[in-house]
């Protein structure tokens, strides 16, 4: 939640979409402005985790395949304020 709030500073005109598998953390987030919190499900592994995020945004109709975004998330997954990559990403067809 953290990095999100950070990009609402910013005053950014694309919205931000923060994924959180927190209940507490998407109501906070629902606050911030131009983010858009969704809740999903739990996973340790990054690349699992990454996959379930794309496909999270796919079904609710953000990407499509061959859009072009940005995720951030920290290694390791869960760990609160550890926020440490960013992936451009290519969403697959």
């Amino acid at each position: 939640g953290s990095t999100a709030l950070w990009m609402s500073r910013h005053r950014v005109k694309i919205p931000i979409y923060a994924l959180t598998t927190k209940l507490s953390s998407q109501r906070k987030m629902a606050l911030y402005r131009n983010v858009r919190p969704l809740l999903m499900d739990t996973s340790a592994v990054r690349d699992t985790a990454l996959a379930q995020a794309e496909s999270h945004l796919k079904n609710r109709g953000i990407v499509s395949g061959g859009d072009i975004y940005a995720i951030t998330c920290g290694e390791p997954m869960g760990a609160p304020g550890g926020t440490n990559m960013l992936k451009i990403c290519r969403a697959s067809d």
